[in-house]
């Protein structure tokens, strides 16, 4: 299976999940011409496409998406802020596991100002490999088990965002919505400790803050508390995801 960076960040997130059997996007919060480029122009493979809630860095193309006859599976509250109507729409509930092609995907609550917002626990059937997506979330209340890799937001540093505060850069009402809507990486790193990483070969830091992070400290902590390989998402990358990496 690969994985494929469209996008990831406060300007749009889009990732792609390529497999032999199928292909998953999971957001769409570009133009869709990205998303269309991240696929080689071939969209004949893709069997769905996943999205967390209705903030445009995350469902920008998702009419684009449905018009080009991918169907997309989201929250009823992200349907009907973004207006979404026709047989290409489907409806998920929380903790109740759905199927895409050959992915069984489980999605659960996540804490953000958007309401239903999702997160989504992806399990690729033919292999049994399972993949946890998290993003936009200042907490998650659940742990999971078994997990192959970890796709987490990894959004800022708060000594950095005070910093940023402190010299102008950043006014006081994004520092409380920071808090109240997104991972920090001491929020990445309580939420690493309390789960099950015994099969876990890879984490992606995505989502990261153009000003308020710091990709190679965030990378360093995260993998010297884990001992796991560990990248941050950039456009362009292209990661394989295997059981077994050695």
């Amino acid at each position: 299976m690969l994985l494929k960076i469209v996008a990831s960040g406060s300007s749009g997130n889009a990732y792609i999940l390529k497999t032999d059997t199928g292909t998953l996007l999971i957001e769409c919060g570009v133009r869709f011409k990205e998303i269309q480029k991240g696929l080689n122009y071939d969209l004949s493979g893709v069997v769905g496409c996943l999205v967390t809630h209705f903030h445009q860095d995350h469902c920008k193309a998702a009419h684009d998406v449905t018009k080009a006859g991918i169907d997309i599976y989201t929250g009823a509250e992200t349907i009907a802020a973004l207006s979404l109507t026709g047989h290409r729409v489907h409806a998920v509930t929380s903790k109740k596991q759905f199927s895409v092609g050959d992915f069984a995907v489980m999605p659960f609550p996540t804490e953000h100002d958007a309401e239903g917002s999702l997160g989504f626990l992806i399990q690729y059937r033919p292999t049994g490999y399972k993949l946890l997506f998290l993003t936009d979330s200042y907490y998650c209340r659940y742990q999971f088990n078994g997990l192959n890799a970890i796709m987490i937001e990894c959004n800022y540093i708060k000594e950095i965002l005070d910093a940023n505060i402190e010299a102008g850069r950043v006014d006081e009402a994004m520092k409380r919505r920071l808090f109240e809507s997104h991972f920090s990486l001491k929020h990445v790193k309580q939420f690493l400790r309390a789960n099950d990483l015994s099969g876990c070969n890879l984490i992606v830091l995505i989502h990261l803050s153009e000003g308020n992070s710091d990709a190679a400290r965030m990378v360093r902590e995260v993998r010297e508390l884990t001992g796991i390989d560990t990248v941050t998402a950039r456009p362009g990358l292209e990661v394989e995801l295997e059981l077994y990496p050695y």
